[in-house]
This record gives C-alpha cells, structure tokens and sequence, in this order.
C-alpha cells in the first residue's frame, strides 16, 4: 500500500488520526499544470485549539518516556521515508514545481534529520555546577512542552521536518502548520510517516492553512515555542507576538545573500557556481545569491557567461522530462518576481538573459548595469534573477556584501586568503569559501542575523537542544540544613 493513498486523509487533519476538519478544505494543486493533486482539510481556530490541549496532555507522557523510546520512533520514521522515497519525491516534484534531482535531495535530507534526531535524544542533555553550598549542583535539558512548527512551500518536508523531528525526539508535542500550496509534501507525508513510525497518538497535530491558523497556533496558551521559517514580515509579526506572550520564537527569514567573485577567479567556475545559486529551485530558496559581486576586471567576462549560461537552461514541467527549472510555485510569486524585474530594467539596468515567462515558468534571468538601489538588487526577489554588480577593492566588495538589512549566507569564489578577510569583516549567519551560498547538511547549525532571524536554531545538537527544552538547576543534599528563622 502507497504511504500516501488518499483515502485516509483527503480533506481530514491529523492527531494520531484522521478527523475532519471545522476549518473546510483546501484543494492542492499542481503548479506547472493546474491539475488538482490532492484535497487537505483546513484547520479552523476550534480544530487549533483542540490539538493544543491534546498535544499538551499527551506530551506529559511522551517526556517520561526513555530516550530510547523516542529514538526508537524517530529511527523508523528515518527507515519508512528512505523506503518510500520516490513516492515521496514524486509529489514533491508535482506539489512544488521541484526538478527531481531537488526533491531527491530534499528526502535524503528529510531522512537523516530524523536519524539525527534519534542521536539526539540520547545526546547529555545537563552539566554538573560547582557550588559554595555543602550540595550537589546540577542543571539539566526538559522538554518545552508544545511547539509549533509553521513550514514553507519551497522544501517543504526538508523544513518542516528539521524542527518536527527533533522537538518530538526531545520530549515535546508538535503542532505543524505547512503551507496549503504544498500541505501533502510538507504534512501529509509527515503524519503518515511518524504514525507508521508508531509515535503515540496526540503528539503530532496537522493543521493546514493560511494567516488565521497561522496566529492560532503561535497565541494557543499551551504553546510555549514556535518555530517559524519563512518570509522576513510574518516573522517579524510572529516575534512581536510571541514577546507578548512570553513564548520563545525561532525564525530563518528572508535573505539577499551575496556571492563575491574575486580577481583571479576561474569564470567558468564561479558562472556555474552563480547559476545553481541564483536559479535552483526557480530562485525560491532563502539561501539564493541575489547578488552577484564581481570584480572589474572579469565583471564583463562574466556577465557574458552567466547570460549564456542562463539562455541554454531548459524549463518546463518537470514531472515529464528533464528540465533546470520547473514553474514559480504560483502567479502572486511569478507577478511579483516580473514586476521587480521589470521595474529594474526601467531603472536603467540592462536584461542580459531572460525576463520573459509562459504560464508560471519563468526564464533565468541575468541582469547587468545594476546599481545597489535597484528593485530586484535591494530585495529579494524570490525568483531565478541574478543582479550583476562589479567592486574594484575588497573594502567595497565588504562594503557592498555588508549593506543589508539581511545576514544569511555568503558565498566567496577565489583566493582564500582574502576571501577570509572578507568573512571575518560581513555580518552573516554562514559562510561558504569557494562555494555558492546554498548549502545545508543535517548536524550544522543553520540560520541567520539581522532580519534573515535571530540566529541559528535550527540543525545541530547545540541548536536543537537549545531551541526545544528549558534550563532546569536541581540541587540535592544529604540532609536538611537548620536556617535562622
């Protein structure tokens, strides 16, 4: 039997379970074509606040459980994901838009964060404190309690599961809202995963929808941490919301990253490296280079290459052949992406490749004569668009790289030495030296500064321990002291 059979959920929430939903149904549907993929049911504040109280009752028993129990769930759900692989990277390319080689990758990924949230849950989660006091000292790792997770469309499972699989390895209850655009890749297959997994009923909720359920399952009481990923204004709102409440907020945000090409670079090289990290994904990728850093002396070598480069990218559909990029994920995007484009090249830059679409697919585009005050350079685009600019001094390359309110990722093509320089002196949450600015692995920590977020919460024991359990100091003595009152 497939792991994703739609007769048990079509149009249903999960809570150990399929139940219908208050909040109606959402249809999902297939970018590159329109075709209806799926029926999710939408999560309404009733069914929210109904999952907030189950999880929230059942989590006290999920956290005296041995670590091993909940490494044991985990290390399943690893083994049920590998061995439904193609199933699950099938409607992750359909429900996405995602080329297959991206959604193959998204499933390995998606399986070894579970494998290390197994580690996890045995990893020493306390220290022993010295004290002035005639008393042992300890500080130990608990479970928050309830945590939502609120996951984009773009790696859908990846995302999602990167906070869901260690909150729950780590004593906690899960309420996970995906996006409805791709609620079965980044939900369904979530749910049906871990309850073949055998996770205990009440731990994980699904609740699909849009603002409304978004809000609800960041105020719901029981909730003590929301994991957010996502765009730069929701987290904001999501920030201000939970300080009120006093809740903890983990939030990877938009970005603008910068990928500096240094002199003496190898063009060949550094074009290759720019085009997957400006164009994987249609550019709808947090870490996409959204501006290209080129020295003078290559600048115009290199627009010439990435332009050409760009122009031989085949696009299309690809659940029926093979193509570099698949469809924007739907037409607010693909407007949004055109009209920062278009608005660009009526700012004076010149379209060196692309900006023109069919339906959602839109061409690579490179654009040259870019000034730092341009739409599609001082934004972020979201969109398989690479503003070129070129630097003549390290000191403006910094300059340049450091002028955003975003700090996510950089990547630097050419020598190390003063690539380091360069490191040592941008404000960004990651740095890759020799390499484009998308890169991600399971055990790293991951994530940003500024308005890209507050820090890395997500990926690595550190991290995840961190971002899911609470300090806790226990002291104990051998017998009561005599105080003077």
């Amino acid at each position: 039997m497939a792991l994703l059979d739609p007769a048990p959920w079509t149009g249903k929430l999960f809570d150990g379970g399929w139940a219908a939903a208050d909040g109606g149904v959402h249809t999902v549907t297939e970018p590159a074509t329109g075709a209806t993929l799926a029926i999710v049911g939408l999560a309404a504040d009733t069914d929210v606040q109904h999952a907030a109280e189950a999880a929230a009752s059942a989590q006290r028993d999920w956290a005296t459980r041995t670590y091993e129990e909940r490494a044991a769930v985990m290390r399943r759900a690893g083994r049920i994901l590998e061995d439904h692989a193609a199933e699950v990277q099938g409607w992750i390319v359909r429900e996405s838009g995602s080329i297959p080689p991206k959604a193959e990758v998204e499933v390995r990924y998606a399986a070894d964060l579970c494998h290390e949230a197994a580690a996890l849950a045995a990893h020493p989660q306390g220290l022993v404190l010295p004290s002035t006091q005639p008393r042992w000292s300890l500080s130990r790792r608990r479970p928050s309690g309830v945590v939502s997770v609120i996951a984009p469309f773009n790696f859908p499972l990846l995302l999602a599961m990167r906070s869901v699989a260690p909150a729950l390895a780590l004593g906690n209850a899960v309420l996970l809202k995906p996006d409805p655009r791709t609620a079965v890749c980044g939900g369904v297959a979530i749910a049906r995963i871990l309850q073949e997994a055998g996770l205990p009923e009440g731990l994980l909720h699904l609740l699909p929808g849009g603002r409304a359920t978004g809000e609800a399952v960041v105020a719901a009481p029981e909730v003590r941490v929301v994991s957010f990923t996502g765009s730069t204004a929701a987290g904001r709102t999501i920030g201000e919301v939970c300080g009120r409440h006093l809740k903890r907020a983990h939030l990877e945000l938009g970005a603008n990253n910068a990928l500096i090409v240094l002199p003496g670079a190898n063009v060949a090289d550094a074009v290759s490296a720019g085009a997957w990290s400006s164009f994987l994904h249609q550019g709808q990728v947090c870490l996409t280079a959204g501006r290209h850093l080129v020295h003078h002396s290559i600048h115009d070598e290199y627009v010439a290459a990435l332009a050409d480069h760009a122009d031989k990218l085949p696009v299309g559909n690809p659940a029926t052949g093979p193509v570099a990029l698949g469809p924007i994920i739907d037409a607010t995007q693909l407007a949004r992406v055109d009209d920062l484009v278009r608005g660009t090249v009526a700012a004076g830059a010149r379209l060196a490749a692309g900006g023109t679409h069919e339906g959602l697919f839109y061409r690579p585009t490179v654009l040259a004569d870019v000034t730092p005050g341009m739409p599609a350079y001082a934004r972020e685009v979201f969109g398989p668009v690479a503003p070129v600019v070129p630097f003549t001094t390290t000191q403006e390359a910094i300059a340049l790289a450091s002028a955003t309110e975003y700090g996510l990722s950089l990547g630097i093509l050419g020598d190390v030495g003063q690539a380091m320089r360069i490191a040592d002196a941008v404000p960004t949450g990651m740095v890759h030296i020799n390499d484009q600015t998308i890169s991600d692995e399971p055990n790293v920590p991951f994530g940003g500064v500024g308005a890209s977020g507050n820090g890395s919460r997500f990926g690595g024991p550190d991290a995840n321990i961190e971002a899911f359990t609470e300090s806790q100091w226990v002291t104990v003595r051998d017998t009561i002291p005599t105080y003077p009152f």
